[in-house]
């Protein structure tokens, strides 16, 4: 990708609007574009962040035998007044009347809707277990939106149910699910802890929460740092006896058993082995997927801008053209990288070096290349790590080699 050619507008300025880090630098940086407040719009950069997340969701939801679907983001009122959270998210729903005079509302979340589903479609023990999910954009409407994605009035969410005979089923669907997400949220880098948490207006028996420890975090948990083991209520140590610390927490994920609240609402029965009807037992698994990109982007920068891990970054490398007569030479280069498999933005740009090199920096792909002067003679690029800053002189020959190492592809 050229970046003459590319949709990437950074910013000189600081926005004003900005009320975190990871809010400044993705806005800064050209990821989102504020539409109003607590609404935003992914620009390419930024969707292509985004869609890696998906990516890699996807993967290990269907490693773990769930199946996607897609769910209508329009829904009537009366499926959520069989289960009374028309009452208790009353608050956050948008609600409005079509030309028809039906009460409809932006869902705010699934759990009535996906039930709805299943039981039109379910009544034998015999068709369980089973997960379905979908990653979809829900509406809630925040009395304060703050902090860029972290709360905002429009989101992208992973939502997951599970459907079981019997507490047993659940109980192992639940941990497919709470497995497949540590593998999720290592793949971003994320320093996360998995707390118990209160099921809340989700309802049901249990429930565990995927936080990320950061200064916007609206939830606490208390952290001993000699036993570095986290815990809900404040209180000394379970272990050492230590005293414990307040830390500030971003959710990314939840998981719930859910039980019957939902199935026994809405009437969702299925014919158990003896001929018994009994409601089905269900499970529910959120990840907030365009929190993910705050959150990476919140704990992963520094007074330069972004650093995005490998998995999800817009591009593998950004290659600086410094030396205009080197620019075949930088699209020979670009084309053999691409043709291994890795995204390269080339910056082609007449515009001072520095200018580049603030923008590779804030824009933070994996590593930086540069191909100046000096390469007329030595014939090699320079290469920095974005992460670590560690810089590595390599002959052109060679670059294929030093990428197929830092990935891992060969």
């Amino acid at each position: 990708m050229l970046y003459s050619k590319s949709f990437i507008n950074t910013s000189r300025e600081d926005p004003k609007v900005a009320e975190c880090k990871s809010h400044k630098l993705l806005l800064k940086a050209n990821f989102l574009y504020m539409v109003s407040s607590g609404i935003y719009s992914y620009l390419p950069l930024g969707w292509k962040v985004l869609t890696k997340i998906n990516k890699i969701i996807k993967k290990q939801m269907d490693l773990a035998g769930a199946q996607e679907l897609f769910m209508s983001a329009v829904q009537p009122i009366d499926i959520w007044e069989k289960t009374g959270r028309d009452k208790d998210l009353e608050e956050v729903m948008f609600r409005f009347k079509d030309r028809k005079d039906r009460n409809l509302c932006l869902g705010p979340t699934h759990e009535e809707e996906i039930t709805e589903i299943v039981k039109r479609y379910i009544n034998s023990y015999k068709q369980l277990p089973f997960i379905l999910y979908q990653i979809q954009t829900k509406f809630r409407d925040e009395p304060r939106p703050r902090f860029g994605l972290m709360r905002s009035s429009e989101f992208i969410m992973k939502d997951a149910y599970s459907f079981d005979i019997d507490s047993q089923g659940l109980e192992i669907n639940y941990q497919k699910m709470h497995q497949a997400y540590k593998v999720i949220f290592d793949q971003f880098k994320l320093n996360y802890v998995i707390s118990e948490a209160d099921p809340g207006a989700m309802g049901g028996s249990a429930s565990h929460e995927f936080m990320v420890p950061a200064e916007i975090g609206e939830d606490i948990l208390y952290f001993c740092s000699k036993c570095k083991k986290y815990y809900k209520k404040e209180g000394k140590c379970l272990s050492c006896q230590s005293e414990t610390k307040p830390e500030k927490m971003v959710e990314i994920g939840h998981i719930f058993k859910l039980g019957t609240k939902y199935s026994k609402a809405q009437e969702a029965f299925v014919l158990d082995k003896d001929g018994k009807r009994k409601p089905l037992i269900m499970g529910c698994y959120g990840i907030g997927v365009s929190r993910i990109l705050s959150a990476v982007a919140e704990t992963n920068s520094d007074d330069k801008g972004l650093i995005w891990p490998k998995t999800i970054a817009p591009f593998d490398v950004t290659l600086l053209i410094l030396d205009k007569e080197q620019t075949q030479e930088a699209l020979s280069i670009e084309s053999f990288l691409q043709a291994e498999g890795f995204s390269v933005l080339v910056d082609d740009r007449k515009d001072p070096a520095g200018v580049k090199f603030n923008d590779a920096y804030l824009i933070g792909n994996p590593y930086i290349m540069i191909i100046g002067k000096n390469y007329r003679k030595s014939k090699k690029v320079e290469v920095e790590n974005r992460e670590t800053g560690q810089k590595h002189e390599i002959a052109k020959d060679k670059i294929k080699d030093f990428f197929r190492d830092e990935y891992n592809t060969k």
